[in-house]
C-alpha cells in the first residue's frame, strides 16, 4: 500500500462537500434503462433525431479545413462564430443579445453550477417552482442555499401571489417558462410580462432556463424573459436536446456585469469548453438545415406525445390526471392521494416499465402521489403497451389500499 495515501475516511471533507447529495433520478435510471424495460424515465432525445450524418459530415470536414482550432486549447468565452450565431439566433427569436454576453459552457448544467458559485453564499434565499427540475436542485444546493418555494398552479408560477418581501431578499429566481421538466407546462404570457415586471422593480435576478423552447410542437414558444428584462435574467440554453447531449455544449447569456464574474469562474473550472464540439455544434446550427431538423423533432413529439396522452385517457383508473404539454418531452401524473408513486416504482418495474417518481423534483415539500413520463425515446407499440401496465399496476395499487381500508 502507498504510504502516502491515508485509510478510508480520514480525510477532511470540505463542510459543502458534506452536502453533496447523489441524483436519485440517476439512480433510478441505472434500473430503468435496462433493456427489457419499457422507459417513460430518462429525459432522453430520440435516438431517431440525433443528426448522426450531418455530424460525421461536419466532423470530417472540421478536420480536414481547422484541425489546429479545433484541438487546440481555445477562449475561456467560446468559439467566436458560435457565439456570434447564438446571439444572432436569440435577437431575431426577440432578445437584443450580442456575442459578448454569450459564453459557451459544458452543458448547461455547468451553467447551473457557474451561477450557483458566483450568486450563492450559505444562507441565500433562492427561488424556485415547485416541482423543479431536480439537476438544478442539486447543482445550488452544494451552495447551501435556503430554498424558497414559490406559489404555482396548473399554468405555472403565478406572479401575483409571490411574497414581495422574499423577492427582494432572495439572490435568484430559477425559472423553465417553456414546456417545464418535469411537468411539461408553459408559463403563459401574461404571467410573463408580470414577472419581468415585478422582477425589475424589486431587482430580482431571474435565472431563466430554457433547454426545451425549440420544441415547441405548434405555433412559437411564447417571448424569453430575456426579451422582457434583459437587464434581470441569465438565461440558460442547450443544444442537447435539439443537437446531442454528447456533444455537452451549452450557453449562458447575461448582463455584462455579471458575465465578468461567471467567465472567472468558468475559467477556474474548466478552462473551456471542448473546441470540437463547440465548432460542430456551429456546423448544424448554421449549414442551412437546422430549422428542418428541428421541425422533424417537433413531430416526431407532437405524435409521441399525443399518443401517449390518448393511451393515459384510455388506460387510466378514475382518480389520475395528467398534463397536456405544448411541446417538450415530458408529461406529469398526479396519482391518488393514497398512493406513494416511490413504492409504486418497484411494482411497474416488475410488470417490465419505468418511470421517474415526483418527489425527486421537489427541494423542500416533497408530493408523493405523482411522477414524471417521457414520450420520446419509445416506440408507439411501446407507448401503449407501457401505458397499459402502468395502468395495472395502479390499479392493483388502488385495489390493495381500498382492500386495508376495509379490513381496517
Amino acid at each position: 500500500m502507498d504510504r502516502h495515501i491515508p485509510p478510508a475516511g480520514r480525510w477532511q471533507l470540505a463542510a459543502r462537500a458534506h452536502h453533496m447529495k447523489p441524483s436519485s433520478l440517476r439512480e433510478l435510471l441505472k434500473v430503468a434503462e435496462r433493456p427489457d424495460i419499457i422507459s417513460f424515465a430518462g429525459g432522453l432525445p430520440s435516438p431517431h433525431a440525433l443528426p448522426v450524418e450531418r455530424l460525421s459530415t461536419a466532423l470530417e470536414r472540421i478536420l480536414r479545413h481547422d484541425a489546429v482550432g479545433a484541438l487546440q486549447y481555445g477562449p475561456s468565452e467560446g468559439y467566436t462564430p458560435l457565439r456570434e450565431a447564438i446571439a444572432a439566433r436569440l435577437s431575431r427569436q426577440g432578445a437584443a443579445v450580442s456575442p459578448a454576453q454569450v459564453l459557451i459552457t459544458t452543458g448547461s448544467q455547468q451553467a447551473l453550477d457557474l451561477v450557483a458559485r458566483v450568486l450563492i453564499d450559505p444562507g441565500s434565499r433562492v427561488l424556485i417552482e415547485t416541482p423543479t427540475y431536480l439537476g438544478a436542485v442539486q447543482a445550488f444546493a452544494q451552495y447551501q442555499p435556503v430554498f424558497d418555494e414559490v406559489p404555482t398552479d396548473a399554468a405555472g408560477l403565478v406572479p401575483e401571489c409571490m411574497d414581495e418581501t422574499s423577492m427582494r431578499d432572495a439572490r435568484l429566481l430559477y425559472i423553465q417558462p417553456n414546456f417545464q421538466n418535469p411537468t411539461g407546462r408553459t408559463l403563459p404570457l401574461e404571467r410573463r410580462r408580470a414577472l419581468a415586471s415585478r422582477a425589475k422593480r424589486l431587482g430580482l435576478l431571474m435565472v431563466e432556463d430554457d433547454p426545451y423552447g425549440e420544441l415547441v410542437y405548434s405555433g412559437v414558444t411564447p417571448p424569453s424573459l430575456l426579451s422582457m428584462a434583459p437587464d434581470d435574467v441569465v438565461h440558460l440554453g442547450s443544444f442537447s436536446k435539439v443537437i446531442a447531449p454528447g456533444l455537452r455544449v451549452g450557453y449562458l447569456v447575461a448582463p455584462e456585469e455579471l458575465m465578468i464574474k461567471l467567465l472567472q469562474a468558468k475559467q477556474a473550472s474548466d478552462l473551456h469548453t471542448t473546441g470540437i464540439t463547440q465548432r460542430l455544434a456551429h456546423a448544424l446550427l448554421t449549414d442551412g438545415e437546422y430549422d428542418t431538423h428541428l421541425e422533424a423533432i417537433r413531430l416526431r413529439y407532437r405524435a409521441q406525445c399525443a399518443l401517449m396522452l390518448k393511451c393515459l385517457a384510455e388506460y387510466m383508473p378514475d382518480g389520475v390526471s395528467w398534463t397536456r404539454p405544448a411541446g417538450g418531452m415530458f408529461l406529469w401524473v398526479t396519482l391518488p392521494p393514497q398512493i406513494d408513486s416511490a413504492s409504486l416504482f418497484d411494482d411497474a418495474l416488475a410488470c417490465g416499465v419505468a418511470f421517474i417518481p415526483g418527489a425527486s423534483f421537489h427541494a423542500t415539500s416533497p408530493k408523493a402521489n405523482t411522477m414524471r413520463l417521457t414520450f420520446t425515446t419509445a416506440k408507439p407499440a411501446q407507448i401503449e403497451t407501457g401505458i397499459m401496465r402502468l395502468a395495472k399496476t395502479i390499479e392493483a395499487r388502488l385495489e390493495k389500499t381500498a382492500s386495508r381500508l376495509v379490513m381496517s
